[in-house]
């Protein structure tokens, strides 16, 4: 019995030492074809991808007053830039939008944000630290909307301008904030007084815009919050003048013509057989230079009654 088990624990003994040797001749085969694969080469100039650092969602919206519950819908322009100062003294810009209540993602730090609504604006200070941050910014401004009316009806934005100024005392036009504008326009303006100026445009024969001599100007408060409408009424017509030796009769080409107030104030001064002006409404005198005569009449302008003024060469 004991002789057995000797036998059977060295046929184990011899059985581990073979499997022992086959895995050591394996390992070195194995070894020796490794041996004979290149060495593996990255491609040069290839950099491993930087760890971007996370980013946080800022959400932003406007509001014209304090009090108010709804925020801006549109005529917004936001800017984001980074707080601390460039060598330069300015402030690099990082984001932008013209979106009503935009969203950004933001790496950590510090920011100011910068809304703007036509003239008026507000500037905020954000600090950005891994969480969501939603910021209101109050505009204290309103909004100001301009009609302009030539007669009842309403004139179309291509033949109006309107300025607006900031008055000071005894100078309504001391500051002007808005020019070229239109009717039509919606402006945002910080709270406070205004003097609004509309000027009636003619077209020239050239296509260009003429300042006319009908002048319509008022002034007006705009209230934080609120939207300011103000109409501005006209009262002119288009006067078409003529150089004729009878009543009715054909144009004269060739002929200058100047137009002037009551007071000898010159209004404008045309040339051609039967141009075309506007005026406002009031008393004029025609002076008509033809063929080294001149002639003159005086003619009343009335509110949107557009027609001929003769001048008799006689």
């Amino acid at each position: 019995m004991r002789a057995a088990r000797e036998h059977a624990l060295a046929s184990i003994a011899a059985s581990l030492v073979g499997l022992l040797f086959s895995g050591f001749a394996l390992a070195q085969s194995a070894q020796m074809e490794n041996s004979n694969l290149p060495p593996l080469r990255l491609p040069s100039g290839i950099e491993p991808a930087p760890v971007e650092a996370p980013k946080t969602i800022l959400h932003l919206a406007a509001a014209l007053g304090a009090t108010d519950t709804q925020p801006v819908r549109s005529g917004l322009q936001w800017r984001i830039f980074e707080e601390k100062a460039e060598l330069d003294g300015t402030h690099k810009l990082v984001a932008q939008s013209s979106e009503a209540t935009p969203v950004f993602s933001l790496h950590d730090g510090n920011f100011i944000v910068h809304a703007a609504f036509g003239l008026a604006g507000a500037t905020k200070r954000v600090a950005i630290s891994g969480k969501g941050v939603s910021e209101r910014l109050v505009l204290n401004a309103g909004a100001l909307r301009i009609v302009g009316e030539l007669g009842d009806a309403p004139i179309q934005p291509a033949r109006s301008s309107i300025s607006i100024y900031v008055p000071e005392r005894d100078n309504s036009e001391a500051k002007l904030v808005v020019a070229n504008g239109r009717t039509g326009d919606t402006i945002g303006l910080p709270e406070g007084s205004y003097h609004i100026v509309s000027t009636l445009l003619d077209a020239a024969s050239n296509g260009a815009a003429n300042p006319t001599n009908s002048v319509v100007s008022a002034d007006l408060r705009v209230q934080a919050g609120k939207l300011t409408d103000a109409t501005l009424r006209h009262r002119a017509a288009t006067m078409t003048l003529k150089l004729v030796s009878g009543p009715g009769g054909e144009a004269l080409a060739n002929t200058a013509f100047t137009i002037l107030t009551p007071g000898g104030d010159v209004i404008r001064e045309m040339i051609g057989a039967f141009p075309s002006l506007i005026l406002a409404e009031g008393e004029y005198v025609a002076i008509a230079r033809h063929d080294n005569k001149t002639y003159q009449t005086t003619f009343k302008v009335v509110s949107t009654l557009d027609r001929d003024v003769e001048v008799l060469a006689q």
